[in-house]
């Protein structure tokens, strides 16, 4: 993990086009800008592990279900 230190103001580039700026900071919470092309999806942690997980849960199926529906 790479660690930096920025005042406000301040940015970081990751590659060529993305850009995370700090924007504001109150006690300890930090509030970030981040500029990045359409294509790059940008999530919180929580939000990026809540959709892993739904996915995870809709590619499973109860057993049961299918053989009732092999039976319709």
């Amino acid at each position: 993990m790479l660690v930096l230190s920025r005042k406000v103001g301040e940015s970081i580039m990751i590659g060529e086009d993305i850009k995370v700026k700090v924007i504001a900071v109150d006690g300890d919470q930090v509030k970030l800008g981040i500029e990045a092309p359409r294509s790059v999806k940008v999530d919180r942690q929580e939000v990026f592990e809540a959709i892993q997980q739904e996915n995870r849960d809709a590619t499973q199926f109860d057993t049961n279900l299918l053989e009732q529906l092999k039976n319709y």
